[in-house]
């Protein structure tokens, strides 16, 4: 027996040596221009499957929503199209030469389940030019992308161009940045069903403030990061000037039994379960400027931005401590009041 093991082992060692060795020659291709052999590309396809499949056991996705849709659209035309192509951008032909070539996502999306897509989304695949989620502490952006994936195949470029909002271009002149932005961020587009924020109305400070935050990734997102991802500091400073500048929208959302309650949670807070009253620092006369205002933000916006924050996983600029700690004590009922009473204010 002992004799065995030692032929054993001098056997892989001697296949160990050999291996190194005829990488070492460089006679192995990795050339993309020659393609895989068929048996190679199943292999890789099959373990990659096999992977996916394991990694998202367990996985639950979220209820879909109409509002995840606008979010991912805008960060899939920036940040996915290059690569895979959409109703207004063909797959640029430098892409079809890459090894394996990106799939077309109208006609693959389907073989994969909602957990799967989203194991795909947050972490990439490796020897592929598929990058994970750019921040991987979002789920909620990632699941935006999955509801997206989801509904793309039955998009048609009108439908596609009215989710994004505006048209990628290679220009990165201010004007286009901000046309871009606008895009996505017009009070005209937003409804109170919105996980966008409406911007207007926003201090300077603030805007300037959350910009650089979400530049230099004390505020996880990996759409605003793609976003400002080819953006000056110079630029930053005059996109937080540009919204700040414009009339903020009048509409509100509707009053309920709900937003009144609300109402009483904003202006006292609880001090039984040391929750401290909203009114103090937001939407109140002479604030300090780097404090957003909540008034006539959507509801579904305010809900996630809670949740993140009571989660640990929001950021921002140097107040974000602040409300982490302001947040951690929040119930979900709690969330929803607040959100539903800011919900129904007018934002100007």
């Amino acid at each position: 027996m002992r004799i065995r093991w030692r032929r054993i082992s001098a056997g892989a060692a001697v296949l160990a040596a050999a291996s190194l060795f005829v990488a070492w020659t460089g006679i192995i291709d990795i050339r993309a221009s020659t393609g895989h052999w068929r048996v190679t590309d199943w292999f890789l396809h099959w373990v990659m499957r096999s992977s996916v499949r394991t990694a998202a056991l367990g996985g639950h996705a979220p209820r879909f929503t109409a509002a995840m849709l606008p979010l991912a659209a805008g960060h899939y035309e920036t940040g996915c199209a290059g690569c895979h192509g959409s109703p207004t951008m063909p797959r640029p032909a430098t892409v079809e030469n890459m090894l394996p070539p990106p799939p077309n996502l109208q006609h693959i999306a389907a073989t994969w389940n909602d957990a799967e897509l989203f194991e795909i989304v947050k972490h990439g695949v490796r020897y592929t030019g598929m990058p994970a989620w750019p921040s991987l502490e979002r789920d909620d952006e990632v699941w935006a992308m999955v509801a997206f994936l989801r509904e793309y195949p039955s998009l048609d470029q009108a439908a596609y161009q009215r989710l994004i909002g505006f048209s990628a271009t290679g220009s990165r002149d201010f004007a286009t940045i901000a046309k871009s932005c606008e895009g996505c961020h017009s009070s005209a587009g937003l409804d109170e069903t919105s996980l966008i924020p409406r911007l207007t109305g926003q201090s300077e400070t603030y805007l300037r403030d959350s910009l650089e935050a979400y530049a230099t990734g004390k505020r996880p997102s990996g759409v605003m990061k793609v976003a400002l991802s080819r953006t000056s500091s110079e630029d930053r400073k005059k996109l937080a000037s540009h919204f700040a500048n414009q009339s903020a929208a009048t509409e509100t959302g509707r009053a309920s039994e709900k937003s009144s309650r609300g109402r009483v949670l904003a202006e006292r807070g609880d001090r039984t379960r040391g929750i401290a009253a909203c009114a103090a620092c937001h939407d109140a006369a002479d604030v300090n400027e780097a404090y957003p205002r909540l008034a006539g933000q959507p509801v579904p916006y305010i809900e996630n931005q809670l949740s993140l924050f009571r989660g640990g996983n929001r950021g921002g600029g140097a107040y974000a401590g602040v409300m982490t700690r302001a947040a951690a004590g929040l119930s979900d009922d709690d969330i929803g009041l607040l959100a539903a009473y800011y919900g129904s204010l007018p934002a100007d």
